[in-house]
């Protein structure tokens, strides 16, 4: 492990030397994930991809993409287009990036069952801000603003998340 692999551990994620208190999924951590379960996936994980709501947020840094009106996540497990970003008009099962609650103005997407889904494995495994401290996801990794910003900032695409079970 280096210092720039992100470890979520007991106490809230592990990077650069410090430790970022974080809610995972409300199906605990699971080696078997499965779509709607709720749970937080072990293994080796990379950032692939990060979003940011700029009408609400300065750009975190230079590779996020802005999430506009139209951009959605597919979470139709039988569609081509599964566990990938859409954009509307898009008539399977999915996800709004742009939503009227602060939890999605910032997202690292992480390579879980990404880029070839497979169905029924899950989707949209992001990192994203928190409801509130200790508050449980839909199997995402969730944090407060200011330390999902911290983390934002310093996140490279290809960053290892270890989550082990």
């Amino acid at each position: 492990m280096s210092v720039d692999d992100l470890v979520l551990t007991p106490r809230g994620l592990r990077f650069q030397g410090r430790v970022l208190p974080c809610s995972i999924g409300r199906g605990g951590i699971r080696r078997d994930k499965r779509e709607g379960d709720g749970a937080t996936p072990t293994g080796v994980h990379r950032i692939a991809g990060m979003f940011y709501r700029p009408d609400r947020l300065t750009r975190p840094n230079d590779w996020a993409l802005p999430i506009g009106p139209r951009d959605l996540w597919s979470d139709a497990s039988g569609d081509p287009a599964y566990n990938h970003w859409v954009r509307a008009p898009y008539g399977a099962s999915h996800e709004r990036l742009r939503r009227a609650d602060p939890l999605y103005d910032l997202i690292l997407v992480t390579d879980w069952n990404w880029p070839e889904a497979q169905p029924g494995r899950g989707s949209a495994i992001f990192l994203h801000q928190w409801r509130r401290p200790g508050y449980p996801t839909e199997g995402c990794i969730a944090f407060s603003r200011p330390d999902l910003r911290w983390l934002a900032a310093r996140a490279q695409p290809g960053m290892r998340i270890i989550v082990s079970g």
